[in-house]
């Protein structure tokens, strides 16, 4: 006899069948199939949750096999899928092979939450199971998915009455569901135009949100880098119902407590002190990281320059592939990892550099330290910004500098657009998901050299500015074909068919990190 369960590995996970055998002999359990440390002690957490559950465990010698056996299992979700597989050899209740059951036990018999859940159900539907038995709490996670039976459970003895119910009526004993509620993101119900000042640090947003594309922001401390940057989600369009699936897929899998359904753009905020595990994800079990966390989402490093370099360098490939691939002695995991970057920095390690005076900021740039009374030496600049590497900036489309607020700014009114940022935004998306649908490609960002040619066509004054730029820069091809894809975005924010001098001027202005497009022409 058997019972279906799942063990979170990756992405994907594994359906595991857990088979359970008695026969004659001194009375012991047995666990074969790569079980790891946690589920071996299953035998015990089972054997008590059967006493203090009012049930009789076998006293004969009881084997139980984890299939596929060549794979590896890990954690305590196995617990109550084991408990019933037992039950079901001993004859106590009906087999149910269409069913899967997860769960940790306690001594009690009391069933504990488990991580993965929504990923569980994915992979019980695609392998044709059709019932479900999870702790209450992860009930609504399970039942998001809307075509599949779910049954909460508290105790094992509430899941054993849950099996028999479904053998005697053909179904689960229905159960409430609270309905899906998205995590809360900080300030991500602060609008952007809260913000006094900063106009083209706003603009950089508005297109980064639009079109999916990295976003660099430095300038000195105060100049509102971060507080703007944290208030990008409530610009962001909401995730369609598939991404929202997969996205709350991966935050269930990295054991974080899901509520139901996540369909706003996750923003990750991780701090400078996080490892290269914690960033990439990885560990025993390879839980999601920061970056698959931030999947369809926002990735945003704050003092970017204080992560470790091995960190910074290590997002170059997650960045082209959209994808993690962590590779182990056993086996290679690949994680989705389709995220835009935003990185803030200061100017240089004390954050004067480009400021007025020691005290106070005024315009980043043009500054000698001693003028602008920075306390950095140049090997000191030069080693603080040395950790961007070339290849790392080179794929941030958009750069802005910013300078510290006048007195003006902060002294003037908020300002009220006569047309709403996030509904821009909203529209452009709206604009790529009908240019791109049918293919795997989401935002103009995601946009190929085949791409670029047959959507980012330029002719007339928008093919010579753009040329002369070239030229000018001295770009390279990612540059080249990043311009192109920003200017794209600018289009479509403006809601132009095609790409004009103004949307490739800007484009440029946003990759130059300077202040006036047209100087390009100048000699």
């Amino acid at each position: 006899m058997f019972v279906m369960t799942y063990n979170p590995f990756g992405y994907e996970g594994i359906v595991i069948r857990v088979e359970a055998d008695i026969r004659r002999g001194i009375p012991g359990v047995d666990i074969s199939g790569l079980a790891a440390g946690a589920v071996r002690e299953a035998r015990e957490r089972v054997r008590a949750a059967f006493r203090n559950s009012g049930f009789k465990f076998p006293n004969d010698r009881l084997l139980i096999n984890l299939a596929p056996a060549g794979v590896r299992k890990d954690g305590a979700a196995l617990d109550l899928a084991i408990a019933l597989a037992v039950m079901t050899a001993a004859g106590e209740i009906p087999p149910a092979f269409d069913t899967m059951v997860l769960g940790e036990l306690e001594l009690s018999g009391r069933v504990r939450p488990v991580c993965g859940t929504l990923a569980a159900a994915v992979a019980g539907r695609d392998a044709g199971i059709k019932n479900f038995i999870v702790p209450s709490a992860n009930a609504a996670e399970a039942a998001i998915l809307g075509n599949c039976a779910v049954a909460g459970v508290d105790t094992l003895e509430d899941a054993v009455n849950a099996l028999r119910h479904l053998r005697e009526h053909g179904s689960l004993p229905p159960a409430p569901v609270t309905s899906p509620k998205a995590a809360d993101t900080p300030d991500a119900d602060a609008p952007v135009t809260e913000v006094k000042g900063q106009p083209r640090y706003k603009r950089a947003l508005e297109i980064a949100a639009a079109g999916g594309h990295n976003l660099l922001v430095f300038g000195p401390p105060g100049s509102g880098k971060t507080m703007l940057a944290r208030r990008m989600p409530s610009i962001m369009p909401p995730l369609t119902e598939e991404e929202a699936i997969t996205v709350t897929r991966l935050h269930s899998l990295a054991g974080i407590a899901v509520n139901g359904l996540i369909d706003k753009a996750p923003f990750r905020s991780p701090h400078h002190s996080a490892s290269a595990e914690g960033i990439l994800g990885g560990g025993r079990a390879v839980r999601p990281g920061e970056i698959s966390l931030a999947h369809f989402g926002v990735l945003f490093l704050d003092e970017a320059p204080e992560f470790r370099m091995n960190v910074l360098q290590s997002l170059r490939e997650p960045l082209e592939d959209k994808r993690i691939t962590i590779s182990r002695a056993e086996c290679s995991v690949r994680l989705p990892a389709d995220f835009q970057l935003v990185m803030a920095a200061n100017p240089c390690p004390c954050g004067r550099l480009g400021a007025k005076t020691a005290e106070c900021g005024g315009e980043y740039g043009g500054k000698s330290t001693a003028e602008a009374g920075c306390y950095c030496s140049g090997d000191e600049i030069l080693r603080y910004w040395r950790k961007f590497g070339g290849a790392l900036l080179d794929r941030m489309e958009l750069r802005v500098p910013v300078g510290s607020p006048s007195v003006s700014d902060l002294s003037g009114e908020t300002e009220k657009p006569e047309f709403s940022t996030a509904l821009r935004v909203r529209q452009a998306v709206e604009i790529q998901r009908e240019r791109f649908a049918g293919t795997e490609i989401r935002r103009n960002s995601n946009m190929g050299s085949p791409d670029i040619d047959k959507y980012c066509k330029l002719s007339g004054k928008a093919l010579g500015a753009f040329t002369t730029a070239v030229e000018k820069l001295s770009i390279s091809g990612r540059a080249y074909h990043g311009i192109l894809r920003v200017a794209r975005t600018i289009a479509d924010i403006e809601g132009a068919d095609s790409i004009s001098m103004e949307h490739v001027l800007e484009a440029v202005l946003h990759r130059r990190q300077g202040d006036d497009p047209y100087d390009v022409f100048s000699v």
